[in-house]
């Protein structure tokens, strides 16, 4: 909370000013267009703004102008005015991520009361915005406390998801085999992975469909090259023949079932098993958590004995710090904090902190049992006086069964407002598995984190390859 004072009419001088500096997000987009109803494409679609005139998602003008609205309300004259005209020029789009600067000077005092500003909003590359405000100054210099911002929890924010899928790769660029993307909304996502320059893409599927996808999408294959066989049963098999022998980085489940992508990378001919067992795990960006957070197992293994969550909690402690975590902190939940015999999660989660603790699960803290409030709140954690050095604080959330994650995943799809990108972890290439009814944002989101764990495995192996003897 801040204070401000309203400046009244005969204090104020030509030529003061004030300034704001903001960063356009996705979240300011989202939280403009629920506020004034303006889903204009241009702001929301990202596939219908790249073929728009500014080639991609720009601010609603308003929003620009609001910035202007700001200084006058808050800052000068501040608290107390009265807006009464706008003429405003805009000159340029503001695009996510921009860095745009708004200013407000005294222009003029015409008669009692009155004040005329000139207004503009700059960016990197010049003015964006050009105008005069003419607003009622306060009557009165009143000093007052602003609230803080509100918070707003919005469905699809993704912000740290787009961070992840915007940050530079730098070097090889990895083969993804596309497994069956007979569907518009399979292929765009990934054909805009591709023109960005960060995919190799082999479309593994019935060629006439693939094209016939395109065709809908009104879009060009590229360099893509498609690996034409009759199925989608056929695609899974091919594409998992593919990575066994190089000619594949990662997979990625298109328009089939996940038993048609898994069944092949199980079938040890194909050589893409590994010591640990397979597992899934979402990356979950949460509104209301601080950092993305790791869901697993919600789709793949159903009832994991110990010794498979081990193997579980050491996959999705090797992704975490792929992702930038070098300590991660997973919680192993239960329904309670305290190790019952009744209740079997419990005695577990009590081992696998032992396990943790001793180096068998790779590099990571863990701790367990864990409620979920006790994962991911601070609040609860001191309200329950708890010592730990996960508890709060989760990176990981190692659910005690398939159900429970899948339950747990999903409440905070839909009622938690956040996005999650799926990928399968433990064999030799990762594999970004989504459901067949997603979005753009968490298939690409699926990518970025799959490319994340190549790039990581790429690394690992640079390394061990430059500290071999000889």
């Amino acid at each position: 909370m801040r204070q401000a004072t309203g400046r009244r009419w005969q204090d104020l001088a030509i030529g003061e000013e004030a300034s704001l500096t903001r960063r356009l997000t996705m979240h300011d987009i989202a939280a403009f267009a629920g506020i004034s109803g303006d889903v204009n494409p241009a702001h929301m679609d990202e596939a219908w703004a790249r073929s728009g005139p500014f080639h991609g998602i720009v601010a609603h003008g308003a929003w620009t102008a609001s910035l202007i609205s700001t200084l006058l309300g808050t800052e000068l004259p501040g608290p107390g005015t009265i807006y009464l005209r706008q003429d405003f020029r805009f000159t340029a789009p503001v695009r996510v991520g921009d860095e745009v600067r708004a200013t407000v000077q005294v222009a003029g005092k015409p008669e009692d009361g009155r004040v005329l500003l000139a207004c503009r909003v700059s960016g990197g590359e010049g003015d964006v915005l050009v105008g005069e405000a003419e607003v009622l100054a306060p009557r009165e210099a009143r000093a007052v406390d602003l609230p803080d911002l509100p918070a707003l929890l919005l469905p699809e924010r993704g912000e740290r998801l787009h961070a992840l899928m915007a940050a530079p790769g730098g070097g090889a660029i990895p083969k993804i085999a596309l497994i069956h993307p007979v569907s518009p909304r399979t292929l765009g996502p990934v054909l805009d992975r591709a023109e960005e320059g960060r995919a190799e893409l082999v479309l593994v599927g019935p060629r006439h469909r693939i094209e016939a996808a395109a065709a809908d999408l009104g879009r060009p294959l590229g360099g893509a090259r498609i690996e034409d066989v009759p199925h989608s049963h056929a695609a899974g098999a091919r594409a998992a023949e593919m990575a066994g022998r190089g000619e594949a980085d990662i997979l990625m489940k298109g328009d089939l079932h996940t038993s048609e992508v898994l069944a092949p990378v199980l079938d040890r001919a194909n050589r893409l098993r590994t010591e640990r067992r397979v597992s899934h795990a979402y990356v979950m960006d949460a509104p209301a958590y601080h950092k993305l957070l790791i869901v697993t197992d919600a789709a793949v293994n159903v009832a994991p004995s110990l010794s498979q969550k081990a193997d579980i909690l050491a996959n999705a402690g090797a992704l975490s710090r792929a992702l930038g975590t070098p300590l991660p902190k997973a919680a192993i939940l239960s329904a309670v904090e305290t190790v019952e015999e009744t209740l079997p999660t419990t005695v577990e989660a009590a081992a696998l902190k032992v396990m943790a603790d001793r180096g068998q699960l790779g590099v990571l803290l863990a701790d367990g049992p864990l409620a979920f409030d006790l994962a991911v709140s601070p609040e609860a954690v001191a309200a329950k006086r708890l010592r730990s050095a996960v508890a709060g604080d989760a990176d990981i959330l190692l659910a005690p069964d398939l159900e429970a994650g899948n339950i747990l995943a999903k409440q905070l799809d839909h009622l938690g407002g956040a996005v999650a990108a799926g990928v399968v972890l433990g064999a030799r290439v990762p594999i970004a598995l989504t459901s067949r009814s997603e979005g753009a944002l968490p298939r690409k989101a699926s990518l970025a984190v799959a490319e994340r764990l190549w790039r990581a495995a790429a690394s690992a192996t640079e390394e061990a390859d430059a500290d071999a003897p000889g």
